[in-house]
């Protein structure tokens, strides 16, 4: 059973940064890949960044630029640093974690972290 927790999140004004991380219960090279989805209330969840496990980044356009998504193998973490934020990001933030065997893909998500950004 793999386990993914988010930590980081919290209130920050506009134009603010913020760190979040996911820390996984295994080795994050196991997955073929790890990312972030954004969930604001009422709205659906989508997709932000994805770090492969070749170590490929890819984000989507709206935070492209001032986002960034890394990892440390020692630690199991992948962490979502977040620049230049504005109200729009206030959603609450989940970690995926996505498995391959054979043809099999199986996501692994954590609990979300909540992102508020207000004056």
């Amino acid at each position: 059973q793999v386990r993914l927790v988010e930590s980081g999140g919290g209130l920050v004004q506009p134009g603010g940064s913020l760190r979040l991380s996911c820390t996984a219960s295994r080795g994050i090279l196991s997955f073929a890949t790890m990312g972030w989805y954004r969930q604001a209330p009422g709205k659906e969840r989508y997709w932000i960044a994805t770090i492969t496990n070749e170590g490929y980044t890819t984000f989507v356009d709206s935070v492209e630029g001032r986002f960034t998504i890394t990892r440390d193998i020692a630690k199991n973490t992948v962490d979502l640093q977040m620049s230049n934020l504005t109200p729009e990001g206030t959603a609450m933030y989940f970690c995926v974690a996505r498995s391959r065997r054979g043809g099999d893909i199986t996501s692994h998500w954590g609990q979300g972290t909540q992102v508020t950004v207000r004056s």
